[in-house]
């Protein structure tokens, strides 16, 4: 019953922004034509729906469809550029749930009233996001924390939303050729991957963890510390960092710090996590980056992160490397060996070309003379025009990318954020080549060739077995040997049209040599001659031999192979 209701509400939002038409096709009848007038009143130039009354909807529908909106802003592979921009303004801030229902959470998670695990806890929310919201505590040690509870039953609301979002996107696609270039189905599927890891809090705070001991040397970041004994898979306890947010900068220059000084540290730290860690926050806006009063940064609300394993990350290296020395061969080999792009399917001369043409212009300036919006565009023009598609790693560090410039021009700096990674890429490429790391990677190989070859005999035994028992067919098919054929083949002929011309020789000079004349007879030619029936098989046979000689060696000339 109530996912009925969620459907009527949808259906009516659908139809207050202006999407009735789409709404009867999606959820009625998939056959039935939208009308042209209507059409062309929801939708720009391009086919697409208006990007501004998609937003809408999404914000209306709530937390699961602003999520899937999120989401669908970190797909700049296949969504317009208009869409992307439209969907990175929805904004996750909701109305905060009653502190009876946290409370409520807690005590559930944590199996104790509250006023027995905390001494201080404040009923209003720091911070109220669509699946969790934040409260500032204090323990009865005196540490000041901050508390993060996942929203009451949002779970189940989420799973029921997914639900109607799988049959949505099902029905798009059978009635949308747009639907189907973008993979609506497939979409939905990322989204339920990855809405439901941001529902587990373990997964977040063993990130903050990772963090913590990647930067635990490092003095200009600082990583806030989590209570375990505090946290659950809806609970996350951690420590609270007083500070500045990194968009304030008269207030960051008010504590005597120098916001060039942040940007660097931000430039430095982006640098470390891809080329060092493999492990990078991917959501580095302003409110998740504090400034502490000590001039130290500080990384909060790791929720969203990227991997990169090993390959990838010397593929960065080599890919900044090449940028960084305009060094073109280099980042179209690293492009390749990402399987980016492919040289069989695409024009890698006119891919090469429009990539020199978009990043010779952006050589050598700062941050402050670079249009973040102007990188993106071209970039995501090469995108849709060569039709490649991104992994969601990579699109999520082409984010963090801009964003974290972003941070940068918000704080002045003018450093270039590619001449700020080169040294980390080259400590990359240069520890691959040390000689533990080769022998380690030797081991590796060898390892993994081992445990295939073990398997080879099994493999091979089974298919025999499933031969002879009539369950399988083993088919040799053998391709090229035509040539061969045709080429043994004339060397045969020509080897017996030789044999011919030897037979015709010897026959020739041994009947002309002949004592034994036979058939005697007188031709008027040049006076009167007398000329024998063997001096004339003698004869024609000198001339058949010459003739296929001279024929044999055209033909050997021609081939080219004499």
């Amino acid at each position: 019953m109530k996912e009925l209701w969620r459907l009527g509400k949808i259906i009516r939002i659908f139809v207050k922004h202006g999407f009735g038409d789409i709404a009867e096709r999606l959820f009625k009848k998939a056959e039935k034509e939208p009308v042209d007038q209507r059409q062309k009143e929801w939708t720009v130039k391009n086919g697409f729906p208006s990007p501004q009354r998609i937003r809408l909807v999404l914000e209306e529908l709530g937390p699961s469809f602003i999520k899937l909106g999120q989401l669908m802003s970190t797909r700049a592979d296949i969504f317009p550029a208009e869409y992307i921009e439209e969907f990175t303004k929805l904004q996750d801030q909701v109305p905060p749930v009653s502190f009876s229902e946290i409370r409520q959470v807690i005590e559930q998670e944590l199996r104790r009233p509250l006023e027995e695990i905390f001494e201080e806890f404040t009923p209003k929310s720091m911070a109220a996001a669509s699946v969790a919201q934040v409260h500032l505590a204090k323990l009865f040690s005196g540490e000041e924390i901050v508390v993060k509870v996942i929203r009451p039953n949002i779970d189940k609301e989420i799973r029921k939303d997914i639900r109607l979002m799988y049959s949505m996107a099902k029905q798009a696609e059978k009635i949308s050729e747009i639907a189907r270039v973008i993979g609506a189905v497939n979409l939905v599927k990322e989204f339920e991957r990855v809405i439901f890891k941001e529902l587990d809090m373990f997964i977040e705070a063993g990130n903050i963890e990772k963090f913590a001991n990647n930067f635990k040397p490092d003095d200009e970041i600082y990583i806030p510390e989590v209570y375990w004994d505090y946290t659950t898979k809806s609970v996350l306890t951690m420590e609270h960092i007083p500070g500045i947010k990194m968009d304030q900068v008269d207030d960051i220059r008010a504590h005597g710090i120098d916001p060039n000084d942040i940007a660097m540290i931000g430039l430095r730290a982006f640098s470390r996590q891809l080329m060092d860690f493999g492990l990078f926050h991917a959501d580095p806006h302003s409110g998740n980056t504090i400034v502490m009063f000590d001039g130290r940064v500080s990384l909060v609300d790791f929720g969203i992160t990227g991997y990169l394993d090993d390959e990838t990350m010397h593929q960065i290296a080599y890919l900044l490397l090449g940028y960084a020395e305009h060094d073109y061969e280099m980042v179209m080999d690293a492009l390749l060996d990402a399987g980016l792009i492919d040289e069989e399917t695409m024009d890698l001369k006119s891919f090469r070309t429009d990539l020199k043409d978009i990043s010779e212009s952006f050589y050598g300036r700062s941050l402050q003379t670079i249009s973040v919006r102007d990188v993106y565009d071209q970039i995501i023009h090469l995108i849709y025009k060569y039709r490649i598609r991104l992994p969601r790693n990579l699109l999520l560090l082409f984010k963090t990318f801009i964003q974290t410039e972003a941070l940068g021009k918000i704080l002045g700096s003018d450093a270039s954020i590619l001449e700020v990674t080169k040294p980390y890429a080259q400590k990359l490429i240069e520890r691959s080549y040390q000689r533990k790391n080769v022998l380690k990677a030797m081991r590796k190989d060898a390892i993994s060739m081992g445990g295939r070859m073990k398997l080879i005999p099994k493999f091979v035994y089974d298919i025999l077995h499933q031969t002879a028992k009539g369950k399988q067919r083993i088919e040799l098919r053998h391709n090229g040997f035509e040539d061969m054929s045709r080429q043994f083949v004339k060397g045969i002929n020509r080897l017996i049209i030789g044999l011919v011309i030897s037979a015709s020789l010897i026959a020739g000079a041994m009947v002309l040599n002949a004592s034994q004349k036979l058939l005697v007879f007188t031709v008027n030619f040049f006076g009167g001659q007398k000329i024998s029936l063997t001096a004339l098989l003698g004869v024609t046979g000198y001339v058949v031999a010459s003739f296929l000689g001279i024929w044999l060696i055209i033909m050997i000339f021609r081939s080219r192979k004499l």
